[in-house]
């Protein structure tokens, strides 16, 4: 009876790994998965997110993300990344968000950390529930290229089930991002309605759901939708936003990709000057393309 239960403990030890040692996989473009590292390893990360079409001139932005994220515990998982942004914007000024035309070639400008317990594992629990802590600061402002310091705090809560033996996975989001931000002076431009150079404090909320077949061995086909607005200090509700749209994820045993377009299907707030409606075009654009590679060591 004693070695029974050693070989179905082994058993089971062989089964829950089997369902973890991919956990840092990311299924979507945006919406982040509950499922923990397991304790000890490590996942490399590499995001690009172009960003393009604001409805005018030339608007073309491409982000940069290098991460690498380390399990503590089966729970318990820290992360550490550098950022950086290219943007190219001409034909288009909007006062206090593009002041001028740019160009600018890639330049790493950021670092970011986060925090990761998961209270429920999806693998072993109904449903997986998590949740993050990040800490950002970036010293160029992603929509204009322009210099400008922003300390942000992130709050996350991050659900996910599995249905049909794990092949169907939803995962949910949701997300609360404090900003702090200061605008450095631009030669040239005196004008605080064009280029505003005193504090500001922003606050976002997003709420991010969506779900990843698996079709193939390998391969999953996904889709996703995602709604941010964000409050300034002078301003009050500035913007809202929702994206939408299809992602496909390629998983092998230390290497994966995910590649998701979406499209910005609505939106409001601010508009500038001759802009189509039913849009948010200021901040935001018509179109992201993400691609995610991971590595786990």
């Amino acid at each position: 009876m004693k070695k029974q239960w050693h070989l179905s403990a082994a058993l089971l030890s062989m089964l829950l790994w089997s369902m973890t040692a991919h956990s840092g996989e990311q299924l979507l473009g945006y919406t982040k998965g509950a499922e923990p590292l397991p304790k000890g390893a490590s996942e490399f990360y590499q995001i690009f997110t172009q960003r393009h079409d604001k409805g005018q001139g030339t608007y073309q932005a491409l982000d940069s993300k290098t991460e690498i994220e380390h399990g503590f515990t089966h729970r318990f998982s820290g992360a550490i990344a550098i950022t950086g942004h290219q943007i190219e914007t001409k034909g288009l000024i909007i006062g206090g968000y593009l002041p001028q035309e740019k160009n600018t070639g890639f330049t790493f400008s950021g670092i970011e950390t986060e925090l990761k317990y998961a209270f429920l594992t999806p693998a072993l629990n109904d449903i997986g529930l998590s949740t993050t802590v990040g800490l950002d600061f970036d010293t160029v402002d992603k929509h204009s290229g322009q210099k400008k310091d922003t300390l942000s705090v992130d709050l996350g809560l991050q659900l996910q089930k599995y249905f049909m033996d794990g092949q169907l996975v939803w995962l949910g989001n949701t997300n609360l991002e404090s900003t702090y931000a200061k605008r450095a002076k631009i030669d040239g431009i005196n004008n605080e309605e064009t280029w505003p150079t005193q504090p500001e404090m922003e606050i976002e909320l997003a709420a991010k759901t969506g779900l990843s077949y698996r079709f193939a061995s390998n391969w999953s086909v996904g889709a996703e939708a995602l709604y941010e607005t964000e409050f300034e200090t002078e301003v009050g509700q500035e913007r809202w936003s929702i994206f939408a749209g299809p992602s496909i994820h390629y998983g092998h045993k230390h290497f994966w990709a995910t590649l998701t377009y979406l499209p910005q299907v609505s939106g409001g707030g601010e508009r500038y000057s001759g802009q189509e409606s039913g849009l948010h075009l200021i901040e935001k654009t018509k179109y992201e393309t993400k691609l995610k590679l991971g590595y786990n060591f």
